[in-house]
């Protein structure tokens, strides 16, 4: 299938988009005085911008496309998974949050420390550092692979507008330039998602009731069989157990989200961002699956437009191509770039974060708030080079497969960090020994049953997290001798202690 001409005037939006996108970052370069700006945004971010700005970092471009394509082939299975991820909202307001802002962590993974002992806090930083530069290559690369069918632009110079650009304004802007670009990207999201459904059912003959009556008619939505338990396929049960292990990963133990905790002025900001965050949540999901409906029906009706042999996992990108308008289209097409810059950004203040606070200041332990700072920004330049560079390799070898080795490795490594905290924070007698056993064995228990079994990959999170917590606690008294100096803060370290 030949490319289509991306055109000036697609060309001209882009540009703008970007543009605007730059100078958001340049204007908040002259707030970043300290490393706490660059960091923790001096507590200035409104809670409704932390929560749009959650919502917009934890929705990858891969999503923003993959839902339609998904709808499209398949069903609305998937949608049960996205909504599963707003059963632990009250579990992180009512105690997450209290607890995470009580503590005035820079970096989450400084608490395992505090609870445990530094080879847990690094065992943390360093999975999350590495784990997410890997995030970043994957995300830019599948961007780019998703679109380069569709338009004539060169691989790297969709690196360059999605990575290189995103490096730069992280760089000048910190976590206060990100939360307020991730606020426009978030909302070009979901208006780019309700804006392309209508224009597909304008175009689909008998508009809106069509499109659902059809999907109804063909079994589209929600097939009795889907909702049987399985241990190797990815039906409703299997997708609410995992995506409630994997959303509990993202909100309790990821420095990415975590870090909007703590960059607003008090808490009950703050729990008004993850109440911002829970409606986005909410209603945009659904217009993803309804596109990908949509599209079902307009091309069912109009099947000379999609070419022989086509590979529907791109159906979104190529509709908006050839279909939509030129302007429009460059809009639409600048809202997936922003879907990308979005995660990437905040996983580059996060590696950031973590690097500086983690590893940095137990270097240069009298290190002043401007050398954190020029630590930081250093950190995200390296960041966000190695990234590109993986992602640009992954284009040139022409890597296959990426995604769910990536979802696999979500669960090995999510897993036990999600088990560490659950850990540390509703177990009281847990200590550093315990704990260290429970990732032991939680790291044997995924590797083996990725090895051995046929498991779904939805498991690993499971088996991951409840491996460290069962062993945390099974093993806790074979060590209390040796955490009598730590028993008078463990209370504090708990949610048993006073908030």
């Amino acid at each position: 299938m030949e490319t289509t001409s991306f055109g000036v005037v697609n060309y001209a939006a882009l540009l703008i988009y970007l543009g605007m996108i730059m100078l958001v970052g340049l204007y908040f370069a002259r707030r970043q005085k300290t490393a706490d700006d660059y960091f923790k945004a001096g507590g200035r971010i409104p809670g409704w911008a932390a929560g749009v700005s959650m919502f917009a970092t934890t929705l990858s471009s891969i999503t923003f496309m993959s839902i339609p394509a998904k709808a499209y082939t398949s069903d609305w299975t998937f949608l049960f998974g996205q909504y599963i991820t707003l059963a632990i909202f009250p579990l992180v307001f009512y105690f997450y949050i209290p607890f995470f802002r009580k503590l005035n962590l820079t970096s989450v993974y400084e608490y395992l420390e505090r609870r445990f002992d530094v080879k847990m806090r690094l065992f943390g930083s360093v999975s999350f550092m590495l784990f997410h530069i890997g995030r970043i290559a994957i995300i830019t690369y599948l961007t780019a692979l998703a679109l380069l069918p569709f338009i004539d632009i060169d691989p790297l110079m969709i690196v360059f507008l999605i990575g290189v650009l995103c490096i730069i304004y992280t760089f000048m802007g910190g976590i206060e330039g990100v939360i307020w670009t991730d606020v426009i990207q978030g909302i070009m999201l979901s208006g780019a998602a309700i804006l392309i459904f209508i224009i597909v059912c304008f175009n689909v003959d008998g508009g809106i009731g069509e499109v659902f009556s059809l999907s109804a008619s063909d079994n589209k939505f929600f097939p009795s069989e889907r909702f049987s338990w399985s241990w190797s396929d990815s039906t409703v049960p299997v997708l609410m157990i995992g995506f409630f292990f994997a959303s509990l990963q993202q909100y309790t133990a990821s420095q990415d989200v975590v870090q909007r905790y703590i960059v607003t002025d008090n808490i009950e900001e703050t729990k008004k961002a993850l109440i911002t965050a829970a409606k986005f949540g909410l209603f945009v999901p659904i217009f993803f699956f309804a596109i990908g409906s949509a599209l079902y029906v307009y091309y069912q009706q109009n099947p000379s437009l999609l070419p022989e042999g086509f590979n529907t996992g791109g159906i979104l990108p190529f509709y908006v191509i050839s279909q939509m308008p030129a302007g429009l289209a460059g809009v639409i097409i600048a809202a997936i770039f922003a879907a990308s810059q979005s995660s990437i950004s905040s996983s580059l203040n996060s590696i950031s974060a973590c690097f500086t606070s983690d590893i940095y200041e137990k270097i240069a332990k009298n290190a002043t708030s401007e050398q954190k700072l020029k630590t930081g920004r250093a950190i995200t330049i390296i960041a966000g080079t190695l990234g590109v560079i993986a992602s640009t390799y992954l284009i040139y070898s022409k890597e296959s497969e990426i995604w769910d080795a990536f979802n696999s490795l979500l669960g090995l490594m999510g897993g036990p960090m999600t088990g560490l905290f659950t850990l540390g924070i509703f177990v009281r007698r847990a200590n550093a020994n315990s704990a260290l056993l429970g990732v032991v064995a939680s790291v044997i228990a995924v590797l083996g049953i990725r090895a051995y079994t046929d498991l779904n990959f939805f498991f690993y999170g499971v088996v991951g997290t409840m491996t460290v917590v069962v062993v945390g606690y099974l093993t806790a008294p074979l060590f209390t001798a040796n955490t009598e100096n730590k028993k008078e803060n463990t209370d504090f370290l708990t949610v048993y202690g006073d908030n």
